[in-house]
């Protein structure tokens, strides 16, 4: 289960593959997106899925940011080999994927789930759906359209 809609968004830094420190509250409006691994089959397909649908993203003036628990290391190979056109956050420890109720347990990775967070810093829709890859895009799109 999810953070709810309509519910303020944690705060929270990570490294980026920027090499800059990432603050959710410094980046908002935003879309962050968990995701369980780099370079594995579905989290390729939504990575790619977001890296096609950035230009729109940026015309609704959204930025987006993809969250796994897997080194800057590991991302800045994924976000090369694949062109990715925006950041990757390091959640190593798991602590924000918890926060985000984003973390299968005991096994600890992450679960593919998707958050728009307005400029209040609050959720304003959620999509969740570990098969689905390329639907969180389209999903969040047709979020912002409606809150426009």
């Amino acid at each position: 289960m999810s953070l709810k809609k309509g519910s303020l968004a944690p705060d929270f830094v990570l490294p980026s593959s920027s090499g800059n420190k990432f603050r959710l509250k410094d980046n908002l409006p935003c879309i962050i997106y968990f995701y369980p691994k780099d370079f594995t089959p579905g989290c390729t397909e939504e990575a790619c899925s977001f890296r096609d649908g950035f230009e729109e993203l940026k015309g609704l003036d959204i930025n987006v940011f993809g969250i796994s628990r897997d080194g800057i290391e590991s991302h800045q190979k994924f976000i090369q080999k694949h062109k990715l056109s925006f950041e990757l956050l390091s959640d190593r420890s798991g602590e924000v994927c918890k926060q985000y109720k984003a973390l299968v347990p005991l096994i600890g990775v992450p679960k593919r789930i998707t958050y728009l967070i307005d400029q209040e810093q609050k959720i304003v829709a959620v999509y969740a759906d570990m098969f689905n890859a390329n639907q969180h895009l389209k999903y969040m799109i047709e979020e912002l359209n409606k809150n426009k």
